[in-house]
This record gives C-alpha cells, sequence and structure tokens, in this order.
C-alpha cells in the first residue's frame, strides 16, 4: 500500500472515491479483479504506508459488502476475504515474546489475546477507531530458529532442484549451512525476508560464478560442493 500514501492517489470519483488504478473499466486492480473473481482473496499490505482517505474507502466495502466503481457499477465483495497486514507494534511483539508478561504479578509467555491489548494503544494512533472496530485483529508471534531454518532450507532446496534442472548438475550442501544462513536472518526488520538477499549475494553469486567459468571453457559439470569454512561459502565445482 505504499504507493497510496498521499491523499492525491485517490480518484476524483464522486461516489467510490477509488485509486484510479483500482476502478478504471480497463486496468482496474482492485475493483474490476473483484468483478471478474468475485470468490477472492484481497491482501493490503503493509496498510499502515496507505493514506487515511484511502482506508476509509473500504468501510463501505466492510459494512455493506460492496463497493462502487467511477462508472457507477457496484462491485459484490460479499465473497472475497479481505486481509490488512501492518508492521506496526513489531517491537512491542518483540519485546513481550523476549521478555513475557506480567498478570496478576506472574511474568508468563504471552498469548495472542495478550499480543492484541499490547498492540491496541499503539495501533488506535496509527488507524482511526472506526476501521479497527471492523477489523478482527490477529497477532503474530516471532517466527522461532527452527522455524527459520527450516524455511531457508525449503530455499535451499529449490536452488538444488533449480541447478538439476538448468544444468543437469548434483548439489551438495553441508547441514549446517541452514543454520547459519538463518542466523544472519535474525533481524527484528527483515527476518526471513533476508534469506532471498544473503543467498544471492553468497551461494548463488559464487555457483554463478562458477558455473558461467565452465560453461566459457565448455567443460561439463556434474556436482557443485558447497562446503564452509567459518563463515565463509566456498563452493566446487567438479
Amino acid at each position: 500500500m505504499s504507493e497510496y500514501q498521499e491523499a492525491h492517489s485517490v480518484s476524483g470519483a464522486e461516489k467510490a472515491r477509488l485509486p484510479a488504478m483500482w476502478v478504471t473499466a480497463k486496468g482496474g486492480v482492485l475493483t474490476e479483479a473483484v468483478r471478474r473473481k468475485p470468490y477472492s482473496v484481497v491482501l493490503l499490505d503493509e496498510v499502515e504506508k496507505a493514506h487515511p482517505d484511502v482506508m476509509e474507502l473500504f468501510f463501505q466495502v466492510f459494512d455493506k459488502g460492496q463497493l462502487e466503481d467511477s462508472e457507477g457499477r457496484e462491485v459484490d465483495f460479499k465473497n472475497t476475504i479481505i486481509l490488512l497486514t501492518s508492521n506496526t507494534g513489531t517491537e512491542l511483539v518483540m519485546r513481550a515474546c523476549e521478555h513475557g508478561v506480567t498478570v496478576e504479578g506472574e511474568n508468563r509467555e504471552p498469548t495472542a489475546a495478550d499480543l492484541v491489548e499490547i498492540l491496541r494503544p499503539t495501533l488506535q494512533q496509527v488507524f482511526k477507531p472506526a476501521l479497527l472496530g471492523r477489523l478482527d485483529i490477529v497477532p503474530y508471534f516471532p517466527i522461532s530458529d527452527e522455524v527459520l531454518q527450516a524455511i531457508v532450507a525449503l530455499k535451499l532446496e529449490k536452488i538444488r532442484q533449480r541447478i538439476a534442472s538448468n544444468h543437469g548438475a548434483k548439489v551438495e550442501f553441508p547441514q549446517e549451512l541452514a543454520a547459519q544462513i538463518a542466523a544472519r536472518c535474525m533481524d527484528v526488520d527483515s527476518g526471513a525476508r533476508n534469506a532471498d538477499a544473503i543467498l544471492t549475494r553468497t551461494l548463488l553469486a559464487q555457483i554463478s560464478s562458477e558455473l558461467l567459468g565452465r560453461m566459457a571453457s565448455g567443460k561439463p559439470v556434474k556436482k557443485i560442493a558447497v562446503s564452509l569454512k567459518g563463515e565463509q561459502i566456498k563452493v566446487r565445482l567438479s
């Protein structure tokens, strides 16, 4: 939703006042997509970045289940599932999960309900009560080290499959590689999203360089062995 940070991103349509790219008959992103496929999941990512005027447009969707576009057509949203994501209060969730919450003098791990109450004051500073009153707040717990390693392992497996498919080469990864990449991803703001960037800068950069060298020399590649030397990733082709 970062492309709708300004008030002028809302069009001048008298009734719907929707962003132009959402409502035009040709190329509309939201209303046209839902009109054609009414059984849809609508995801508004990082909704806190959108201008408040844009968010107000969804009040009628949440209330009446429909939205009128700039051509006067009523688009039915009754069969859609609308998800809004936000990073608002992330640091509060991280702190509560790290240090626990105190309830009736006892410190314990927070529940989902605890996190909702912790987040509510901050959410009320960012979003209007009229909007929050129409939403169910679902807090997400920070992913564990084990889950993060599993995510990295899936990405490594996709790399293995892609190389096998494109170059017919077998790729061998050390067992500790996923754990090392995951350890570099332990960032509050980035987390698992940082894995792709780390893999691109380190592992994939080396593999690509070695593969291009082999292809230039006309030598076939049957196996790619990846190893770790401290925190450095080493790649050897054979």
